[in-house]
């Protein structure tokens, strides 16, 4: 496998269907057939057809936990034995194609779930919006705070249903509480804390070449693994969380416990205007850690940190009339009574605490009815893309924030820094040019 923009494999610019990315995303192409009822939308008697590009771990959770409503048809994932692996565990004859754009041909499929790795999920996603399918894509959403603008675009022009799957916000007791505090529950806001979420780690001095090289796996192919990313020959370390790969747990976990303080706070449209480091060295440990603060244009702060004891999937906001810590499917507060009052709202039935129960920590069953639901009534669904996008855009400011270690002025309208060319260049990262975005959607 060679490893320049001219690889022997189809680039991607390649596809009948698909349109090319340098020229831009062009005129909307045809909906399925199979995507239609008969008032133009999926039929109210028909179960939706769903396709599922990239089989990892968390893939596999959610096929597992797709209602009845949906119905799994075909897999794909750049490495074969992944797809292969599944459809073995369920004794299920489903196709797989290591190309998910043959995947995204096909007619009879109405929707796709993109679990793939964060830095590998634009493109994808951005190729079923123009095959006119609905997305429920895995989260973090982004690499960088540039392909996320772009893929928000994407969705809006093409009018998709896009579900992210920050789970948490079709969990009751979340919303109840953040409804509160969005509502004045707490009185003047006066602090966001959230955990200090490890970053990526920094590349090796040495470069590409600090591994060495392995053999690549059979049924993996490399070049579309890297996606965006810079080439490397394979090893399976550089499988890790990677300064040009991933956020660390800053993007990964962050994703949620940010997202609920976005969510509280009423800031779904927007983000900080300013950022700046809490401690003198953000490197540390071979990952970029240094706890950061922002502000919000209306004066609230939110500082990242909290000890690695938690509230990992939300934040504790503090406010005139006492605090409230928020995390996954729980929340409690200071005094107690207003946990206890915001209890009494919480309306869960019998089914929501079984299947609670059953699957904990990783329980997205409701999150994937509500966005079924959203397809066949074209809803805007409760993870809706620009909230998530803005979400996971404070937690990419945050490693801005460490990998420059000093005071950034943001403007969230515009989505750039103030006067710095420097910090502007964290907000698109450069891409491998077969991977290229759009100049245009």
């Amino acid at each position: 496998m060679t490893h320049d923009s001219k690889s022997d494999a189809r680039p991607i610019s390649r596809r009948g269907a698909l349109l090319g990315l340098a020229a831009g995303l062009a005129a909307p192409m045809f909906v399925p057939r199979s995507v239609l009822g008969g008032d133009g939308h999926v039929g109210a008697n028909d179960r939706i057809r769903v396709g599922v590009i990239g089989v990892g771990f968390r893939a596999t959770l959610l096929m597992d936990q797709l209602p009845e409503a949906g119905q799994l048809v075909a897999l794909s994932d750049c490495d074969l034995s992944r797809a292969a692996a599944y459809r073995e565990k369920k004794q299920a004859s489903w196709p797989i194609y290591q190309d998910y754009r043959d995947l995204l041909d096909r007619q009879d499929i109405d929707a796709v779930i993109v679990a793939t790795q964060a830095f590998q999920r634009v493109l994808p996603c951005l190729h079923a919006c123009q095959a006119g399918k609905d997305i429920y894509a895995e989260k973090p959403l982004s690499l960088d705070i540039h392909e996320g603008r772009v893929l928000v675009r994407a969705v809006r022009k093409y009018e998709r249903v896009f579900q992210v799957g920050t789970q948490q916000r079709s969990m009751e007791m979340n919303r109840v509480a953040c409804e509160f505090i969005r509502n004045g529950g707490l009185g003047e806001i006066r602090e966001v804390r959230c955990v200090n979420y490890p970053g990526p780690a920094a590349l090796p001095r040495e470069g590409y070449s600090h591994f060495g090289v392995q053999p690549a796996p059979d049924g993996l192919n490399w070049d579309v693994w890297l996606n965006q990313a810079a080439w490397r020959p394979y090893h399976e370390k550089w499988r890790g969380s990677w300064q040009d790969t991933m956020g660390g747990q800053m993007t990964n976990w962050g994703a949620h416990g940010v997202d609920q303080m976005q969510w509280a706070l009423g800031m779904d449209d927007t983000g900080p205007v300013e950022m700046w480091p809490l401690e003198e060295k953000s490197y540390q440990n071979g990952m970029f850690n240094g706890q950061v603060a922002m502000r919000y244009a209306n004066g609230i702060e939110l500082k990242f940190m909290q000890p690695d004891t938690g509230p990992w999937g939300g934040g504790i906001i503090i406010g005139e009339k006492g605090k409230i810590e928020i995390n996954r499917n729980k929340f409690g507060s200071n005094p107690a009574e207003i946990a206890t009052e915001l209890r009494k709202q919480i309306d869960v039935t019998e089914e929501e605490r079984k299947w609670s129960d059953k699957l904990a920590l990783w329980q997205a069953r409701w999150h994937l009815q509500n966005w079924l639901d959203c397809i066949r009534s074209r809803a805007t669904p409760n993870s809706d893309i620009e909230a998530a996008h803005r979400s996971v855009s404070v937690c990419h400011l945050a490693n801005i924030t460490r990998f420059l270690n000093r005071r950034l002025r943001w403007n969230p309208e515009q989505e750039k820094f103030e006067d710095d060319q420097e910090a502007n260049a964290w907000v698109a990262r450069p891409r491998r040019e077969r991977y290229a975005l759009p100049e245009r959607v």
